[in-house]
C-alpha cells in the first residue's frame, strides 16, 4: 500500500518507533520506485487501496497476513495499533475470490515477519515479542506439514523489535542472507542440515536493512541501497541484485522491501 496520511503522521506518536519526522513525498517516491522495479522484473503488482488515518503501519502489508498452500490466513498482530489490519486485507482478498483457510484467534498473536519458508516444505515460526506461543501453535496447525518453532532473541526489546525475518531472508532454496548474532541456534542447525549457504550481514548493516532482502524469484532479489558488505556477498554468490532507495520508507519505519510487499502467488 502506498504510504499516506497515517504514515506521514507516524513520528507524532512515539509508540510507532519512527526515527524522525516523515517526509511523506520522499516515502511515496520510494514506494513508486519499488513498484516500478517489481514491474520491470515481471511481477504483477496489486496495490492495496486503503488509507486509515491513524494506521502508520499498513503500508507494511507483509505482517498481517500469511499465504499458505491452501489459501490465506489473516493473522493477529501483536502490535496493538495493527490489529485491525487483517480484516482490511481479508476483505480485499474475499473481493478477489481468494480462499480464507483460517484465522488466528485471541489470545494468540502472530505477525508474518516471524515466519519463514525454507524451500517449499519447511515452515519456521519465530516466537517473539509480537508472536506468542498460542499464536505460533495455532498457525502451525493451520499450515500443517513440517512446521518448526524457534525463539527470536529479545535483543533491545519492544523499542527496536526484531522479527525472525529481521535475521534471515531466503534468497533461493540453498541460499539465505542472515544476521548471525541473532540467528536462533536451532534454525542455524536446520539450515546446515538442509545445505543452505549463508551470506552474513555485519552489525553495522542490520539497522540499514541489509538483511531485509526480497527474492522475486530464486537468485533475483531487491534490496535497500547501501549495505556494501551484504551486496558483495550476494554478488559473490551469483545473485542478480536490484537496489532501490528506502531511507524514508524503510529505515525510518524499520520496514524493508520484504515488509512492504505481500506475495500472493509465485508461478513455477
Amino acid at each position: 500500500m502506498r504510504p499516506g496520511r497515517g504514515f506521514g503522521q507516524a513520528f507524532d506518536d512515539p509508540a510507532h518507533g519512527f526515527l524522525h519526522p516523515v517526509d511523506l513525498a520522499v516515502a511515496q517516491r520510494e514506494f513508486d520506485g519499488m513498484v516500478e522495479t517489481l514491474d520491470e522484473l515481471g511481477v504483477r503488482v496489486h496495490a492495496l487501496d486503503a488509507d486509515p488515518e491513524s494506521d502508520a503501519d499498513l503500508c507494511y502489508v507483509f505482517d498481517p497476513l500469511l499465504i499458505g498452500p491452501e489459501g490465506a490466513i489473516p493473522l493477529r498482530p501483536g502490535k496493538p495499533n495493527r490489529q485491525g489490519e487483517p480484516a482490511i486485507l481479508e476483505r480485499w482478498l474475499l473481493d478477489r475470490s481468494v480462499p480464507i483457510v483460517g484465522r488466528i484467534e485471541a489470545p494468540g498473536t502472530v505477525e508474518a515477519g516471524d515466519t519463514v519458508w525454507l524451500g517449499d516444505d519447511v515452515f519456521v515460526i519465530g516466537r517473539s515479542l509480537r508472536t506468542n506461543d498460542a499464536g505460533a501453535r495455532q498457525l502451525a496447525t493451520l499450515v500443517g506439514g513440517d512446521v518448526r518453532i524457534v525463539d527470536v532473541p529479545y535483543y533491545k526489546g519492544p523499542a527496536e523489535l526484531v522479527h525472525l525475518m529481521s535475521v534471515i531472508s531466503p534468497v533461493a532454496d540453498d541460499l539465505a542472507v542472515v544476521f548471525m548474532p541473532l540467528l536462533p541456534a536451532g534454525l542455524f542447525e536446520w539450515l546446515s542440515d538442509l545445505g543452505v549457504r549463508l551470506i552474513p550481514v555485519p552489525e553495522e548493516e542490520e539497522p540499514t536493512l541489509g538483511c531485509n532482502v526480497l527474492a522475486v524469484r530464486p537468485g533475483v532479489v531487491i534490496v535497500a541501497e547501501g549495505n556494501p558488505v551484504a551486496r558483495r556477498g550476494l554478488d559473490a554468490a551469483g545473485v542478480e541484485v536490484h537496489a532501490i532507495p528506502l531511507r524514508e520508507l524503510g529505515e525510518n519505519g524499520n520496514g524493508g522491501v520484504t515488509c512492504l510487499t505481500r506475495p500472493l502467488l509465485r508461478e513455477a
